[in-house]
C-alpha cells in the first residue's frame, strides 16, 4: 500500500500490551527469541512455514456491526494507502482518519496481521515525521492535530505532505507527485494497468505485481522529471507498496492458506465500482470485503518476512536498488555510488548480501534524521530520541554491519529529493 512502505518503539509500549488480544503479545515474546537469526533469509523457513494454515474463526475480519462500513465527511482524513483508509472507514482506527502510534499497532494487528514489529516501527515512525509524535494523520493536515503540538515548526503534514520521507515514487495506484501533481488520489490508467495483469497462481500475488512495480519504475523514469529513487523511500518504502498490496489484501482461506487475490477483493480495497473498461473511483471509500480473512494467527508479516520480499524482487530487477533520481528532465536518471554515500561500508556488490539491502535503507535514514527533523521541530531532542528507538528496535531483528555516517549531500543534484511542493514542509530534504 502507498505507503506508503511508514511510530513509539516495542519497549515503550509494555504498559499498553493489555489492549492488545493474547496472540499479539504471545507474537512479541516469540518475535524477541529468535532475534538471534543471522539473516532474514534464514528466518524465513523459522518464522514464516510455507503453509501457515487456516482458521475462519480467529480470521475473520468483520465489516459489520461496529465495524460497519461508514463514508468518510468531508472534516475525515483520507490519503494515499488504501488499507488505512479501509481502516478508517471500518472503525479499526478512528473514523476521522486520525489515530495514536497504539491504535495504527493494534489496528493492523486485527485487521491485516501485521507483526507488531512492523506495526510499531512504521506506526512511531509516523508519528514522528508526519504527526505530533503521538498521532498522525493518513491524509493531509487537519484540525484534529493543530499548531504547536510536540514543539512542531507548523501544523503536522500527515501521510499526504510525506513525500520522500515516508510516502513514495513508484506507487501501484498513485501518480507519483511531481508527474500528477498529487500523491494521494487513485490514477485509473494505473489500476486498469494493475487490473489487466495476468493472474499468477495467486491472483495478483507477487509473480505479477513485481514486474508490474518494474514497468512503474520505469514509467515514473520517462514520466517524472523528479523522480527520486531514494535510500529510504525507494529502497525500504517503495517495495511495501507491492509486498503489502498481496500479503495483506489477499483473502486467507483453507484451499489458500497464504492467500488468494482476486479482482474484487482488489477493487473494494481501492474504491473502484463498476465493470473492466467503466469503472469508477470514489476517493476514500476503500472497503474491507464481504467473508474476507487476514493472515493467520503464527503466520504475522513481520520485518524478517519483509526483507525477503524486498530482496528477492531486487534480485529479479536490480534497478529497484539504483540510488539516484531524475535531474530535472525525463530520462534523465543518474544513479550515486552507494560507498560513496556509506564511506565504504556498503556497496552495489553487497547489497544484496544477507540483511544488507534493508539495513542500508534504515540505517541511512537514521543518520539523515536530525537534519530532517530540524525543518519539522523547534527542538529536536524528544522526536530524534523516539524515532531513533524505533530504527533500534527494527534494526534488532537484523545482521547489519556498523555505518557510523552518511554523505547526503551525494543527493542534492536530485530536485525530487530537494524540492518543496505545494507549501508541505518537506523543502528540508526527503529520504
Amino acid at each position: 500500500m502507498k505507503v506508503n512502505t511508514s511510530f513509539v518503539a516495542l519497549a515503550m509500549l509494555a504498559g499498553e500490551a493489555s489492549a492488545f488480544p493474547a496472540a499479539f503479545k504471545a507474537m512479541v515474546a516469540g518475535n524477541a527469541a529468535k532475534r538471534a537469526t543471522s539473516s532474514a533469509s534464514e528466518a524465513r523457513s523459522d518464522l514464516h512455514p510455507r503453509v501457515p494454515g487456516f482458521n475462519a474463526e480467529q480470521q475473520y475480519v468483520s465489516n459489520t456491526g461496529a465495524h460497519a462500513f461508514v463514508a468518510p465527511g468531508s472534516l475525515d482524513a483520507r490519503g494515499p494507502c488504501p488499507g488505512l483508509n479501509a481502516m478508517a472507514n471500518h472503525n479499526y482506527i478512528p473514523h476521522n482518519g486520525v489515530a495514536t502510534i497504539a491504535e495504527f499497532i493494534n489496528g493492523t494487528y486485527e485487521v491485516f496481521g501485521m507483526g507488531t514489529d512492523l506495526g510499531t516501527f512504521l506506526a512511531t515512525y509516523g508519528a514522528v515525521i508526519d504527526g505530533d509524535l503521538t498521532s498522525w494523520s493518513i491524509g493531509g493536515p487537519t484540525a484534529a492535530l493543530p499548531l504547536g503540538l510536540g514543539g512542531l515548526l507548523g501544523q503536522p503534514d500527515g501521510l499526504v505532505g510525506s513525500h520522500n520521507k515516508y510516502e513514495a515514487d513508484v506507487s501501484p495506484t498513485r501518480g507519483d507527485l511531481y508527474e500528477v501533481g498529487n500523491d494521494y488520489l487513485l490514477q485509473l490508467p494505473q489500476f486498469n494497468d494493475m487490473y489487466n495483469l495476468p493472474l499468477g497462481p495467486n491472483g495478483y500475488d507477487l509473480s505479477v505485481l513485481t514486474p508490474f512495480r518494474a514497468d512503474r519504475f520505469q514509467q515514473s523514469v520517462s514520466m517524472n522529471p523528479y523522480f527520486f529513487n531514494g535510500p529510504f523511500s525507494g529502497i525500504g518504502v517503495q517495495p511495501a507498496a507491492y509486498t503489502f498490496t498481496y500479503r495483506f489484501m489477499s483473502n486467507k482461506s483453507a484451499e489458500y492458506p497464504e492467500g488468494y487475490l482476486d479482482g474484487d477483493v482488489l477493487k473494494s480495497f481501492h474504491s473502484i465500482t463498476g465493470d473492466p473498461g467503466s469503472f469508477t473511483y470514489t476517493p476514500g471509500y476503500e472497503a474491507i470485503p464481504d467473508n474476507w480473512y487476514k493472515r493467520a494467527i503464527g503466520d504475522e508479516y513481520t520485518i524478517p518476512y519483509f526483507l525477503v520480499d524486498l530482496v528477492a524482487a531486487a534480485t529479479q530487477y536490480p534497478e529497484f536498488l539504483d540510488v539516484g533520481g531524475n535531474t530535472g528532465t525525463t530520462n534523465s536518471f543518474t544513479g550515486v555510488d552507494i560507498a560513496d554515500l556509506t564511506g565504504g561500508v556498503y556497496n552495489a556488490q553487497n547489497l544484496l548480501e544477507g540483511d544488507n539491502a534493508l539495513c542500508f535503507s534504515y540505517q541511512f535514514a537514521q543518520q539523515a534524521m536530525p537534519d530532517l527533523l530540524k525543518g519539522l521541530y523547534s527542538v529536536i531532542t524528544d522526536a530524534l530520541s523516539e524515532v531513533n528507538t524505533a530504527f533500534d528496535n527494527a534494526l534488532s531483528e537484523l545482521s547489519c554491519p556498523q555505518l557510523e555516517s552518511v554523505d547526503t549531500s551525494q543527493l542534492q543534484q536530485f530536485p525530487g529529493y530537494t524540492q518543496s511542493y505545494d507549501g508541505y514542509s518537506e523543502g528540508s530534504g526527503g529520504l
